[in-house]
């Protein structure tokens, strides 16, 4: 499985500063039961963006301007409740390839790493300045590991662990990673037999 490779991503962000966003708010239990990423994104946030008969409401992720957004910020402890892989998916089918916030949960860190979504935490400074600042065009350098912001062209680093990072730059994940080693893996064996 592979995903689009990236190394700097200049975007709009689009803001959701509700605290505690756990996984059943980012993609509800209903739609765990497919097995692709393919249409998730249309279910993301699905309590915030449709009335109970179905129809859009007038949520910043409905809006043409936050469908363009490859950044989510979010309040603090984003992705914390039940591990579901599925919330990175629609994240990412959604459109989005990094998420910002103060603290993001554990579990949710990992399973976004392992589909292409950068999560990342940054000092609380820069965090309340982009949840002052919706919309904020800002730039995130996966190379230098670090967020720029507009106006006072202050910049934050962030931390990433180095085989996250090169897979997230090349657009693969362990198990295409590892189907990249297969002759080198084959070799050793040869040679260890």
């Amino acid at each position: 499985m592979s995903f689009e490779p990236f190394t700097t991503i200049i975007s709009q962000t689009l803001v959701l500063p509700a605290t505690n966003i756990d996984t059943d708010q980012i993609i509800p239990a209903k739609f765990l039961s497919v097995t692709t990423k393919d249409g998730l994104g249309e279910h993301v946030f699905s309590n915030l963006r449709y009335n109970a008969d179905g129809s859009e409401t007038d949520h910043e992720l409905n809006s043409e301007t936050g469908k363009a957004c490859r950044i989510l910020v979010a309040g603090h402890n984003f992705g914390c409740g039940s591990s579901r892989e599925h919330a990175p998916w629609g994240l990412t089918d959604y459109g989005f390839r990094v998420v910002i916030s103060s603290e993001i949960a554990d579990i949710f860190w990992n399973n976004s790493l392992k589909n292409g979504l950068l999560p990342i935490i940054i000092e609380p400074a820069a965090h309340q300045w982009l949840l002052d600042n919706p919309g904020a065009k800002i730039t995130v350098d996966l190379t230098k590991q670090d967020v720029s912001l507009p106006g006072n062209h202050m910049t934050y680093g962030f931390n990433i662990d180095a085989f996250s990072k090169h897979c997230l730059m090349e657009g693969v994940d362990e198990l295409a990673y590892l189907a990249g080693q297969a002759d080198a893996i084959a070799a050793y064996e040869v040679g260890h037999e």
